[in-house]
């Protein structure tokens, strides 16, 4: 589907801004493979360009792989831009650039829907999904591209069914230069965890895709050169289990149809534990991640939190089940919680210990608009505008303490010793459970040969010789190899080494302590 023309065709530049690094940017990765530049391509601006009337040109750049040149700029009539509160000050900087040449910006996204509020200098505010907004703005468009004298905020009142998606335009990405494929299902979630603004922003109710709309967008990421995983975006895979019951059968046929050149992975609430019919399926669609908000081990936490759901089964019960149907557990945590004691940290990574995760993002609480949280502690006067603190939130801990919490937590959880011993255990225990599939024919080329030689080449060299872990890393590796294992070795390694780099530049303070802060370690990029 397609957004109607009334003729006049215009010239879209759709600008995809920079992250701020964080945990799961995963960029200290991206050295030791054969070109990646980027985690995933954007869902959002490149589901924009496909909904945009037949007859307007579109081009997209993605900032995390080059930044839109002067010809681009010369060559739009519009842009449009798309992201996150921790992508604010980039989104800024566009803006900045575009206006430059006299360009109508136009901002949408999680972000400005949530906090129109923080984006003054746009032309234009899409708040809310695709819909009679995204209409309206293309009507207006299409009658007059000078900047208007004030900012018009555009509300989406009407969305356009999911059923009715176009499939995102990924020929406008270079998919080979990103880490991960991405592929939308559903949005919304029927939880309402206190910190968490989906339902919020997208509703309890989760909208789907119909299966035949999912099969035909991965076999356009494929046309596209996307080869390795796919990680389905959703707020979580089992919102509606019912709907997730119907996919994967379709799911578990296109892999044998495409030989499983393709794994899977995707977020999911922990009581997915509890459906062992899904995660059959799941293992035989080859899912080979699951992302599990299991926020803390404390259930008096969890209660508080909202997230009861995490407690239906018990936490380290519920990543061994999981793990046995060959899938890792990937696990988001918060610190600086109201019932954070003095020995959370330890506590914590006790509970790292003995789950065996191997990557957990460790984030301190940030109070996000549309949430119950925000509003709690907006009530509570526990809100604080200060944009070079970790965190908005006034804790009832001393600041400074949890943030040193947090720290210790991040040093010690990923001193590589103990990275290495948890990724050993997914070896041993989780990765043998996955489909045993032979290696299909369209994989056995030169170029992948060559890719793989090129990171074996880059990992050897820059950890195994390079690096200053590099006893643990050979450990690690020699059992690797032993077993004929080469790409357990070079799939933990590329996250490995992330890990311990990042969580060094966090404990030695050089980086944020939540993935949501806008705060930046980094020169500021003015607002107009």
């Amino acid at each position: 589907m397609r957004a109607e023309s009334n003729g006049t065709g215009r010239r879209i530049l759709c600008v995809f801004p920079r992250y701020t690094s964080s945990f799961g940017t995963f960029e200290h990765s991206y050295p030791l493979t054969d070109g990646v530049c980027a985690f995933m391509p954007p869902q959002g601006l490149l589901l924009l360009a496909a909904y945009l009337p037949e007859d307007w040109q579109v081009k997209f750049v993605d900032e995390n792989l080059r930044r839109a040149t002067k010809e681009e700029f010369d060559w739009a009539e519009a842009v449009f831009v798309s992201g996150m509160h921790i992508q604010r000050q980039q989104m800024n900087d566009i803006c900045r650039r575009a206006h430059e040449f006299d360009l109508p910006v136009a901002l949408g996204g999680p972000s400005v829907s949530a906090c129109p509020d923080y984006y003054p200098s746009f032309d234009y505010l899409h708040v809310g999904e695709l819909g009679d907004a995204t209409n309206q703005l293309f009507e207006i468009l299409s009658r007059d591209v000078s900047r208007p004298e004030a900012q018009v905020v555009l509300t989406t009142k009407d969305r356009v069914p999911m059923t009715e998606f176009p499939i995102p335009a990924y020929e406008l990405a270079d998919v080979k230069k990103y880490m991960l494929g991405s592929i939308q299902y559903s949005s919304g979630c029927p939880y309402e965890c206190e910190f968490c603004d989906i339902p919020g922003l997208y509703g309890r109710n989760p909208r789907i895709k119909s299966p035949e709309q999912i099969i035909a967008e991965l076999d356009r990421l494929r046309e596209c050169g996307m080869t390795d995983t796919v990680y389905f975006v959703d707020d979580n895979f089992i919102g509606n289990r019912k709907a997730a019951m119907d996919l994967l059968p379709h799911l578990i046929e296109w892999q044998k149809k495409t030989g499983y050149v393709v794994r899977l992975a995707c977020e999911a609430t922990l009581n997915i534990a509890k459906r062992p019919e899904i995660l059959k399926k799941m293992r035989e669609a080859y899912f080979i991640t699951i992302f599990c908000g299991i926020e803390t081990p404390d259930p008096d936490a969890l209660k508080a939190m909202h997230k009861d759901h995490n407690m239906m089964v018990p936490i380290l019960e519920g990543v061994r089940t999981i793990n046995s149907y060959g899938m890792e557990v990937v696990s988001g945590i918060i610190m600086g919680l109201d019932t954070d004691k003095a020995n959370t940290a330890d506590a914590l990574l006790d509970f790292v210990e003995e789950s065996r995760i191997p990557l957990l993002t460790i984030n301190l609480l940030q109070a996000l608009p549309k949430t119950p949280l925000w509003d709690r502690l907006e009530r509570e006067g526990r809100l604080i505008e200060d944009d070079g603190r970790d965190s908005n939130v006034n804790f009832l801990l001393p600041y400074d303490d949890v943030v040193a919490s947090w720290k210790h937590a991040m040093s010690v959880a990923y001193e590589p010793e103990k990275v290495f011993a948890r990724f050993q255990y997914q070896c041993d225990h989780t990765y043998p459970h996955r489909l045993k599939m032979p290696v299909p024919d369209e994989m056995k080329t030169w170029r992948n040969i060559r890719r793989g030689l090129i990171m074996m080449r880059n990992i050897f060299w820059k950890v195994g010789v390079l690096g200053d872990y590099k006893r643990v890393f050979w450990k690690f590796a020699m059992g690797r190899i032993k077993q004929g294992d080469l790409e357990g070795l070079i799939g933990c390694t590329l996250i490995a080494h992330h890990l311990i780099t990042f969580a060094r530049a966090a404990s030695s303070g050089e980086t944020n302590a939540s993935n949501y802060s806008i705060r930046l370690r980094e020169a500021s990029v003015p607002a107009e």
